[in-house]
């Protein structure tokens, strides 16, 4: 049997406003090793669960436990896995060399892991030559590596990615998607979030499509497209979740 990256046993959560999504009894597992696509339309609960699963969010009741540790019970739980945010999560006035030393001390490495880590995904996100100016300056693709980098400068086991290419030119999202697959070959499980279907074709082995909070298909993405007798997750999305409008 596959050992658990994630285990979400009968999640309840429900916003204190009563708006917006709803989990209820809520299941997913996720094996180590995965690069596991949740996927949905606007609304559907994306980025509320993946808040839940690292501990933004605290569900009413159930459980999830990341590596069998539980994320709201186990302070040490934190220290395995990293988180990629939409939206930027950094000090714009720094630069990404001291954005990565604070981020990094703040994860629990000492100065000589910091300074190691620092200078390889600088150069491994190609931006060896800004590490030293202002990330305020720097364009949305520069920014997304430099949020990559954070996320990933304590070397988690779980990699937690919502929307990690939004805003970025084709030549930055191929790299991230490069980057992010030889990450899960080193033995990093993803978790990943996006409405980037081409993108998250390429990079997903595994995906659940979920709608209003419930799982509406799960499983590896060929055999769901073989299922339901289609060529591509786009075709896919559409036919399980419908045409109508989603954004308003």
């Amino acid at each position: 049997m596959e050992s658990a990256a994630i285990q979400i046993s009968n999640l309840n959560f429900q916003y204190a406003e009563n708006s917006g999504v709803i989990f209820k009894d809520f299941n997913l597992n996720i094996a180590v090793g995965e690069r596991f696509g949740l996927l949905g339309p606007n609304g559907a609960g994306k980025t509320t669960l993946m808040n839940l699963m690292t501990g933004v969010l605290q569900s009413k009741s159930g459980n999830i436990q990341l590596l069998g540790k539980e994320i709201s019970e186990d302070k040490e739980v934190k220290k395995l896995f990293g988180f990629v945010p939409q939206f930027h999560s950094f000090y714009q006035e720094l630069s990404p060399a001291e954005n990565l030393e604070f981020f990094g001390a703040w994860a629990g490495l000492n100065r000589t892991e910091i300074k190691e880590r620092t200078k390889e995904l600088l150069t491994v996100l190609g931006l060896s030559n800004v590490a030293d100016k202002p990330v305020s300056k720097f364009s949305g693709g520069m920014k997304n590596r430099v949020n990559l980098a954070i996320g990933v400068i304590h070397r988690p086991k779980i990699l937690f990615l919502d929307e990690p290419t939004t805003g970025v030119d084709v030549q930055t999202r191929h790299a991230i998607v490069d980057y992010l697959k030889e990450l899960n070959k080193a033995g990093t499980t993803l978790i990943y979030t996006s409405h980037h279907l081409t993108e998250a074709e390429s990079l997903c082995t595994k995906v659940a499509l979920i709608d209003e909070g419930k799982i509406i298909a799960q499983n590896d993405l060929q055999t769901l497209l073989q299922e339901h007798k289609q060529d591509g997750l786009e075709g896919l999305f559409l036919n399980l979740t419908g045409r109508s409008y989603r954004d308003s």
